[in-house]
């Protein structure tokens, strides 16, 4: 799991440099975080994005994988993502 928030988190920077903007990244690990969003709720609003079943189980588990962790860590990671976003690379998009 920590692998993954880690990728997760080294991704947002590359993200944001795309060009593409952070709002819809940043609705997506929301949502994540969210322990009250279900695992289905999280699926559904990633749907459009997911264009298989090995794909809907990759969203399943990330969502898994959040739920398990501690509030306190969940809050750790919204602050994490919080000083990504307002940092120099990413505060021109």
């Amino acid at each position: 799991m920590k692998l993954v928030v880690v990728l997760v988190l080294a991704a947002l920077p590359l993200y944001c440099l795309a060009g593409s903007g952070c709002q819809l990244l940043e609705d997506v690990l929301a949502k994540g975080a969210d322990p009250q969003t279900s695992v289905e709720e999280y699926v559904d609003f990633m749907s459009e994005f997911l264009d298989n079943d090995k794909e809907r189980e990759v969203a399943e588990g990330l969502k898994q994988c959040f739920l398990r962790q501690s509030n306190e860590t969940l809050a750790n990671f919204m602050v994490l993502e919080n000083a990504i976003f307002d940092s120099l690379l990413c505060a021109p998009f």
